[in-house]
């Protein structure tokens, strides 16, 4: 055998090999390569918009929490106003009520020196009924002088 013959049948079916591969291997490798890119630059564009989309959650949380606090802290200053409010009402409430009560302690206080002023006049009455009869060496008649016993208890 010839070495030329031998490397021109080498390169034959070197070629063939190219051609055959070309032909009918060759796309389907480009098909899975190609296949495979697009799954790759597909689960990268999802990564980047997982990612933009875990930013937009981000600044929409912290909106939310911001939300929140302040929220709290007006529900915060509305419960201290209304608690200020009330200790106001119930200072007032209970100025009205000692008002009150010191009205009724001196109503009860003028009928009790009412009721005091009338004993002391029954009493004065009955000590000047007893002067005079001592004086008048005779008994004096309260039915008989009742109206003479009005009038004394009236001046005094």
């Amino acid at each position: 055998m010839n070495l030329t013959l031998t490397l021109i049948a080498q390169a034959a079916v070197f070629a063939l090999f190219i051609w055959f591969t070309v032909a009918f291997i060759w796309p389907y490798l480009l098909r899975a390569i190609e296949t495979r890119q697009k799954t790759i630059a597909d689960g990268l564009a999802e990564a980047e918009r997982g990612r933009n989309s875990l930013v937009v959650a981000k600044k929409e949380t912290d909106r939310m929490l911001q939300e929140a606090r302040d929220r709290a802290h007006e529900i915060v200053a509305q419960a201290e106003k209304q608690a200020a409010q009330r200790i106001e009402e119930s200072k007032g409430a209970a100025k009205t009520e000692g008002e009150r009560q010191l009205a009724a302690a001196h109503t009860q206080i003028q009928q009790e020196v009412q009721s005091a002023k009338a004993q002391l006049r029954e009493q004065v009455s009955v000590l000047a009924v007893a002067g005079a009869e001592k004086i008048l060496k005779r008994e004096v008649d309260a039915k008989t002088h009742g109206d003479m016993l009005a009038q004394l208890k009236a001046q005094l």
